[in-house]
């Protein structure tokens, strides 16, 4: 099936399809330089090795790949390739590559030099782990003084690195088959990226704790290695697993519970647009209205006159979100919020408050920003909106709620957001973070219990970066991590990606959900600077319209087969019970929905869907 790369991916550029690799059982993908989805006898073993260059800011590198050359034998294949790295005032980084593979593993050898000099927050492997079916199983670690120690991948998300000073980690790919990871030339470590909402465990090289950014000298060789070694004691060679049925299998499953109310983000530049739109928003319904406030930024008295207007039309609720500046004791600003918010007349359903500073990130080995403490700031908080509803956490991502963890007492809700291309921003690693969805819900359930949860707003692009400076202007529309726009917003691929976040965090019972604003670059509809027509909706809003009028409904779980392409979950609403898919990958996919009972009618319970699809199926009673 061919669809114009625009109408999925809000860009005409389509990434290049990975060169496949393979020597015997052992098969990996070669992308931009990068070997990614590593596989053993049909096996996921690695999720990527990579050389990675980041600025100051811990934007990656884009390198410039020259060079290029595949050779390739039924036992063996090798590459070869020169990177490089343009740098600010005319510094360059040049790395040679070459990577060896075998029916027992692989070698990635690189040496990186600089003429100029060259500043980094960091060079070298970045080695990947997947998440499912890893989290919470035996690992080996040899550190760096030879001592091996046995342990085990974390289960529940750990908010600072498990594993420090690595030489080499080994775990199990299947019964009687090993997998060693063996780096040298530094010093590694892992942190877990499930933070972020990579779907991975990172291993990388150079320890946060060592200063950042630091300079590579010039014309002084930088060599490192990694590899993979693969340690099968089968008696027997099996066929190739990776021979699988293509077709995805639905099976109903046992879990149920009831579906999240929906919300919006408006800040004050998005105000107006938001006031001219108000017969969208109300074709929408979203359940919650997020109000952003940061009187850092220069927001007062008039932004909150428009959030009361908006309010005003709005049949829902209403959340004023509150970057708490904390430059004077928090409950004289609290007060002073509060009796603007009066003056406006604007009336919220709750607040969700949160010190200004907590959204920058504090990495491990630096030093913690001055801030009040929280049960001073809820508490002034508290005060100052008696009478509402009192919301805290984190105002960026789960890794600064996990890092830095909230007093849930004074609070009546816990709320944080997610952003997919903190690290990367590929199609295939954006879709993956779904993955560590339900790891980053069950972690904040295990802190904090049962306590009224939310998440969002959540979107591709970045509106904040925790990390750096500032987030990455994209002029060009590429894809880019940590960049303050998407061209897949304006894709089907935000609206596949929407849905399949939304059937992730199910299990996680939230009270409400916000994956978008109305307009703007987060929006649901398109501005006057946007590639598609001004006022046009974006393939998202499809979603967005649908969980909102599905919100308060009861779903039941639906079992896929390959969950890594194709979710799906049923709802019972007022219309009768209806299956829900999403394809999320590019490529067409046969699915049969038939063990999902009772299919309407003759329907045949085989379907193709379209690339990057929703669908929508009524069962019969």
């Amino acid at each position: 099936m061919t669809v114009d790369p625009f109408l999925l991916y809000g860009t005409h550029f389509v990434e290049p399809k990975p060169v496949r690799l393979r020597a015997g059982k052992l098969e990996a993908d070669l992308a931009n330089g990068s070997l990614r989805t590593i596989r053993y006898d049909g096996t996921e073993v690695l999720r990527a090795v990579s050389y990675l260059v980041r600025d100051r800011d811990w934007g990656t590198y884009s390198p410039e790949i020259s060079d290029l050359k595949i050779s390739q034998k039924d036992d063996h294949f090798e590459v070869g390739y020169r990177a490089l790295c343009d740098g600010p005032q005319n510094s360059t980084l040049v790395i040679d590559v070459r990577i060896l593979g075998s029916t027992d593993g692989l070698d990635f050898e690189a040496e990186a030099v600089s003429e100029t000099g060259f500043e980094t927050n960091r060079c070298g492997f970045c080695i990947l782990h997947p998440i499912v079916g890893i989290a919470g199983t035996r690992a080996a670690i040899e550190h760096v003084d030879g001592r091996i120690v046995a342990t085990r991948f974390p289960d529940l998300i750990e908010p600072w690195q498990p594993f420090k000073e690595m030489r080499a980690i080994s775990h199990d790919v299947r019964p009687d088959v090993m997998a060693e990871c063996r780096m040298e030339g530094d010093t590694f470590e892992m942190e877990d990226q499930r933070n972020w909402s990579d779907a991975s465990f990172k291993t990388y090289v150079r320890p946060l704790a060592l200063p950042w950014p630091y300079a590579i000298p010039e014309n002084q060789p930088v060599r490192q290695k990694a590899s993979l070694i693969i340690r099968d004691g089968r008696r027997a060679r099996h066929p190739s697993a990776a021979a699988f049925d293509k077709i995805i299998k639905l099976n109903l499953g046992l879990r149920t519970g009831t579906m999240p109310a929906i919300g919006l983000i408006i800040t004050p530049e998005e105000a107006d647009a938001t006031l001219s739109s108000k017969a969208i928003l109300s074709e929408i319904a979203p359940q919650e209205l997020l109000f952003h406030f940061d009187p850092g930024s220069g927001h007062g008295v008039e932004a909150l006159n428009r959030f009361a207007a908006i309010a005003a039309i709005h049949r829902g609720r209403s959340t004023l979100e509150i970057a708490l500046a904390c430059k004077q004791s928090p409950a004289f600003e609290a007060a002073k919020i509060a009796r603007q918010v009066e003056s406006a007349e604007f009336k919220p359903d709750a607040i969700m408050i949160s010190p200004s500073v907590d959204r920058q990130s504090t990495p491990p080995g630096s030093k913690w920003p001055d801030c009040p403490p929280l049960e001073e700031v809820y508490a002034g908080a508290r005060s100052a909106f008696s009478g509402i509803r009192l919301g805290g956490g984190m105002l960026s991502y789960f890794t600064e709620l996990n890092r830095k963890q909230v007093p849930e007492g004074p609070l009546d809700f816990i709320s944080h957001c997610t952003n997919p291309i903190v690290h990367a921003a590929d199609d295939l690693s954006v879709m993956q973070t779904l993955e560590a969805l339900p790891f980053i819900t069950r972690s904040v359930r295990a802190i904090y219990g049962r306590k009224p949860y939310r998440i969002g707003p959540s979107t591709i692009a970045m509106r904040q970066n925790p990390y750096g400076s500032r987030t990455m202007d994209n002029p060009s529309g590429a894809r880019i991590p940590m960049a303050n726009r998407d061209p897949r917003h304006n894709g089907r691929f935000a609206e596949a990606f929407a849905l399949g976040y939304a059937i992730r965090v199910l299990d996680a019972d939230l009270e409400c959900l916000t994956l978008s604003a109305l307009t703007g670059p987060f929006g649901l509809i398109a501005g006057p600077t946007e590639p598609i027509e001004e006022g046009g909706r974006r393939p998202l809003f499809n979603t967005v319209r649908t969980l909102s009028a599905l919100a308060g409904s009861s779903w039941q779980e639906c079992l896929s087969s390959s969950p890594s392409e194709v979710l799906a979950f049923v709802v019972n609403g007022t219309t009768g019970a209806r299956l829900h898919i999403v394809n999320l990958t590019g490529s067409e996919q046969t699915i049969d929905r038939g063990a999902c009972t009772r299919v309407s009618g003759d329907a045949s319970a085989i379907l193709q869907l379209a690339p990057l699809a929703t669908a929508v199926f009524p069962l019969a009673d």
